[in-house]
């Protein structure tokens, strides 16, 4: 069965060419038209409400005809107004397709003369799959985005006429105008119908295509891009309002200080490559932190700044006399360094390293000396240190790396020249992680540090401006690779006199303010000082006196407190009442002497101390037995003691036999104290002496010296360190190797005055000096 489509057409009707649209049947449009063409449009309906709109091939010109294309759509004018900006807008509605047989020109309006296209419509099983096909695939193309109004929607669904629908579904299609021109002009529905099933087809693919690269790039696309691009689209927003994001203002701040911070060309060139790249950098991204903060550093790094120092020689000996008491060795070095500074202004900084037993003022020497140069003071404790990044740092690949403390102490401090204190080097430790000790050795070289390259800046920085001062206790656990790059100074311990010295200038005012008594401060005597230092504590240093100063100026503050009468004097006595008995003792002056009992001199990290060998034997098999938890070094020392007096026993009326049969015992007191080193050695010849010939050894008599198997007698270190220890134990006479004769000058005069010294170069004179 068919039906056709038919409509009646005036003989002649006004043609309208359009441009940039092809109008189809039941196709409702406006066209906006300017002032003088909506006359124009107006003339030319005249009393008619028909208008044929014909696609033109080309931009119309006025006074001439257009070619324009052979099928057109006879439209109903629907509505004319007039919009209140000025013009007007037509609206149309298309009606039927018709073919333009002539094109009249009649003075300024074009009139055609149409006829109308004529549409056979075949109801067949085709026409039906086709028409649900089309339905379907619109559906299809709706759930892929295609936007399509819910009333045309509702419409397509109720036409089952296919020329209809062709038409209607060929207007929701994105087609090229000569696509929708091609499909105007396909006379059969069905024909059309099947192209325009053919392009929604092609558009469905298209949606399905373009919905799965969308799925795909959604999903790798993750927050932090989605971030990224809502941050871009924000700034872009604020750019054209004339704002400034926080992050703009942070960059733009950075940028500044790089700018400002007087990097070397190369660091320059590094840092603006880096900066860059923050640029591109997403801020929520972890990257972007690590990239900022490496700049942080690289802009605050002193790379310029630097503090003038104090050139003023006298100046800087009253600071250094004014912090500190003696330690005219190192005050004469700073003071060589000053000199050396105003006369040559670029110059490496020295490096320094005190070694000496607690509490002799290292530490707090490297602020007077600070404070004396005008220069910044940093304090960096390597006690205990065993990770190598500590000094060099991490790389930044790591999380969480940081610079080195060296680098970030500079940061801190923000002078290129501070003083540099490195506390405890002797106590650095070693592991898996690394050795820091050798990691020290290019920051403490003067001839490799103005290029110290940090692993976490990873360009170089000049340490030569900066002078460095270690500090130790021993001078034997420093590698020697270390210990070659310093400037090493012994600090001894001090005398009685000086530690009195000490506590009137610095520890006694000190301890009066800190203990809130400087209202009404208390007067220690010089005794009272004295009994402190004798009989409370027993050191190198002044720590332990100051722990006692400051414990009587507790007791005094309590008492006050307690509205008891202020002690105005302290006296010896006072001492004992606050402080309680004594805590040490003379131990050579409380003893006797004894057959095979000697007085000895050691030297500990702590300062000197006295040490007692005793010797006896006892029926055996002729071995000798070491006991007091000894070294192999003083074990050895003891065997070589032993041999030399059974070698020469006849000197000392020694019986031949006297070894046969015979152990022989030597023990030094203190057994829970580790002991070791050579220097014990005449002192164990001369009690095996003692013991085998039964003579006294005399306890105001102390010895040191490394013994030779043929008698000689060797030098010995911390010569000064032991006689202080003798000093403070009571001993009158000190022996010691010839060889360390020169060494009595480091010796404060009024010690020298109070001993008496024997140096002697063979065992035998040390034997006679010590034995009735």
């Amino acid at each position: 069965m068919s039906e056709s489509v038919s409509i009646s057409l005036p003989s002649n009707v006004p043609l309208y060419p359009l441009r940039e649209i092809v109008a189809f049947p039941y196709m409702i449009f406006p066209l906006f038209l300017k002032d003088e063409e909506l006359v124009s449009f107006e003339e030319m309906l005249g009393h008619e409400q028909l208008v044929v709109a014909v696609r033109a091939k080309e931009e119309p010109v006025p006074g001439r005809i257009p070619p324009l294309w052979e099928i057109g759509t006879l439209c109903k004018v629907n509505q004319i107004y007039r919009l209140p900006e000025g013009g007007g807008k037509v609206v149309l509605e298309g009606l039927a397709r018709v073919r333009v047989e002539e094109v009249v020109d009649v003075g300024p309006f074009l009139r055609a003369r149409c006829e109308p296209v004529h549409e056979f419509v075949e109801k067949s099983v085709v026409a039906d799959a086709l028409v649900q096909s089309l339905n379907a695939l619109l559906k299809i193309a709706l759930s892929y985005g295609r936007p399509l109004p819910d009333d045309v929607m509702k419409m397509i669904d109720l036409i089952d006429n296919p020329a209809r629908l062709a038409d209607l579904v060929a207007l929701y299609v994105n087609l090229p105008l000569d696509d929708q021109q091609r499909l105007l002009e396909t006379i059969d529905p069905l024909e059309r119908l099947k192209k325009v099933y053919m392009h929604l087809t092609a558009e469905v693919q298209r949606l399905q295509v373009k919905n799965e690269v969308q799925a795909e790039v959604t999903r790798r696309v993750g927050k932090s891009q989605k971030e990224y691009l809502l941050r871009e689209q924000m700034k872009q927003i604020q750019e054209e309002l004339g704002e400034d994001d926080s992050r703009s203002a942070e960059l733009t701040d950075l940028k500044k200080k790089l700018e400002a911070a007087g990097m070397p060309s190369e660091v320059r060139k590094i840092a603006d490559k880096e900066f860059k790249r923050l640029e591109r950098i997403n801020p929520a991204s972890p990257e972007y932190t690590v990239s900022r903060t490496y700049l942080d550093y690289l802009a605050g790094m002193p790379w310029k700044i630097s503090t003038t120092d104090n050139n003023d020689i006298n100046q800087a000996e009253a600071v250094l006399d004014e912090d500190h008491y003696d330690l005219k060795k190192v005050k004469e070095r700073i003071l060589e360094y000053l000199a050396v500074r105003s006369l040559k202004e670029r110059m490496k900084g020295p490096i320094l390293c005190f070694v000496g037993p607690p509490g002799v003022g290292k530490t707090s020497l490297g602020k007077s000396i600070a404070r004396a140069l005008g220069r910044k003071f940093i304090r960096l404790s390597l006690g205990g240190m065993r990770d190598e990044a500590e000094i060099r740092g991490h790389r930044r690949t790591y999380i969480g790396a940081l610079p080195g403390r060296i680098i970030q102490e500079l940061y801190r401090c923000g002078s290129n020249n501070p003083v540099f204190m490195l506390d405890e080097v002797d106590k650095i430790g070693l592991d898996f992680r690394g050795d820091p000790a050798s990691a020290l050795l290019e920051v403490l070289d003067p001839e490799q540090n103005y290029t110290f390259t940090d692993h976490y800046l990873d360009v170089p920085f000049d340490l030569s401006n900066v002078m460095f001062i270690t500090t130790a206790n021993l001078l034997d656990p420093i590698p020697a690779a270390l210990k070659d790059r310093m400037e090493v100074i012994q600090l001894s311990g001090y005398t009685d006199e000086e530690k009195e010295k000490i506590a009137v200038r610095y520890l006694i005012p000190k301890e009066i303010e800190e203990n809130g008594l400087a209202k009404s401060p208390p007067a220690f005597t010089t005794a009272a000082i004295y009994k402190v230092i004798g009989d409370y504590t027993r050191e190198a240093g002044v720590r332990n006196l100051q722990r006692s100063i400051a414990s009587v100026c507790r007791k005094v503050a309590k008492e006050i407190t307690q509205g008891k009468p202020l002690r105005e004097t302290i006296t010896p006595a006072v001492v004992e009442e606050f402080l309680g008995p004594r805590k040490f003792f003379n131990e050579v002056a409380a003893e006797k002497d004894r057959t095979g009992v000697v007085t000895g001199l050691a030297w500990t990290e702590t300062g000197g101390d006295i040490i007692f060998v005793e010797a006896t034997r006892m029926k055996g098999k002729g071995e000798l037995i070491l006991t007091g938890s000894l070294g192999d070094v003083m074990k050895e020392s003891a065997r070589a003691a032993l041999s030399f007096v059974r070698a020469n026993a006849a000197e000392w009326g020694i019986a031949e036999d006297a070894f046969e049969g015979t152990d022989i015992h030597i023990h030094v007191p203190a057994g829970a104290i580790p002991k070791d080193g050579p220097s014990a050695g005449i002192t164990m010849a001369t009690a095996i002496v003692s013991l085998l010939a039964g003579l006294l050894a005399r306890r105001d008599v102390a010895m040191t010296g490394e013994i030779s198997l043929t008698g000689r007698v060797l030098a010995i270190g911390g010569l000064k360190e032991k006689v202080l220890a003798a000093r403070r134990a009571g001993v009158k006479k000190v022996v010691a190797p010839a060889r360390n004769r020169e060494n009595l000058e480091e010796i404060p005069e009024e010690v020298r005055n109070e001993l008496e010294f024997v140096f002697v170069e063979d065992v035998r004179d040390a034997i006679a000096a010590a034995l009735q």
